[in-house]
């Protein structure tokens, strides 16, 4: 009974080594697995702030190309203005005002 005994004990220590290996290879994922989640954690709170400085730019540059068209409102605007008073005071003139 004791080389039954011993065997099995033999191959309660080997399961034990594999299971020990299967362990440290779990724990080594693990740890893997941790730095990758800490990984994408970082580049999603990069992305929210590339996010906020596109957003940003996006509204600058919408705001300097408004530039030229308010620029161009205005000389019509005061074109049509000189035009308008170019007519009245003809028109005061011709009536002799």
């Amino acid at each position: 009974m004791d080389l039954e005994h011993e065997k099995r004990l033999t191959d309660v220590e080997a399961r034990a080594k594999s299971n020990t290996n299967r362990i440290n290879e779990l724990k080594e994922r693990q740890d893997n697995f941790d730095e990758l989640v800490s990984s994408v954690k970082v580049l999603a709170e990069r992305e929210v702030r590339l996010e906020d400085d596109v957003k940003e730019i996006k509204a600058d540059v919408k705001e300097l190309t408004s530039i030229p068209a308010k620029r161009w409102e205005t000389l019509v605007t005061k074109i049509v203005v000189l035009i308008a008073s170019a007519v009245v005071g003809f028109l005061f003139a011709k009536i002799g005002m």
